[in-house]
């Protein structure tokens, strides 16, 4: 079970020293000073923190984009809020299935998977039992890091490594012409890449 502090919960002051104000003779009162962060970024939690996407949740996806190895104090650094806060709301994003992982990038050519093929699939019956078959057919393969639903000619498009043409020759003779219902194969393969493992553009959200 997951317990929450209310709204009621004080926030605690900043660090700056509290400035006295008078109280009576031989006495003082300490002011509590205005914390800088606003209600709305120190406190989403749960139901509390509403539906839509705000400037600090948007800040924490781009950043977390960039490094998802950030401690939870470097991110609240970043993003200009206190840690708490920050915890909470990535739990949110989290729950709510905006981050979905945090995954390693790893370099194919240092682990020898020297080719990227482009495989346009054609099955030979569209029937919606037959395409679920070849769909999970094609999630058991290691080799496909990739596929895609396509318009025009074909039914899937893949995104295949392998260690070289050799091998992909073979995969694709062994394995995908015998996938249930594939017809036909065209293939195309990368000779460089531009941009890989970019992050998700964020810009047209506004908050």
């Amino acid at each position: 079970m997951t317990l929450r502090r209310s709204n009621a919960a004080k926030v605690r002051p900043s660090g700056r020293s509290a400035t006295p104000v008078r109280a009576g003779r031989g006495e003082t009162a300490s002011k509590p000073v205005r914390s800088t962060e606003s209600a709305a970024a120190s406190a989403p939690a749960g139901g509390e923190h509403g539906g839509d996407l705000d400037r600090y949740d948007i800040a924490i996806l781009r950043e977390l984009q960039r490094d998802a190895r950030l401690s939870n104090t470097e991110l609240a650094n970043r993003i200009g809020i206190s840690a708490a806060p920050t915890w909470r709301r990535v739990r949110w994003l989290e729950e709510q299935g905006y981050i979905t992982g945090y995954r390693a990038e790893l370099d194919r050519r240092k682990l020898g998977l020297g080719v990227l093929a482009f495989v346009r699939v054609d099955a030979d019956r569209n029937a919606a039992a037959a395409t679920r078959e070849l769909e999970e057919a094609i999630r058991q393969l290691p080799e496909v890091i990739s596929c895609h639903y396509i318009s025009g000619a074909g039914t899937f498009e893949l995104q295949v490594m392998a260690t070289d043409l050799d091998a992909f020759s073979r995969f694709s003779l062994d394995t995908l012409l015998n996938l249930p219902h594939v017809k036909d194969l065209h293939t195309s393969f990368s000779l460089g890449e531009v941009k890989a493992g970019a992050a998700l553009p964020l810009t047209h959200l506004r908050a």
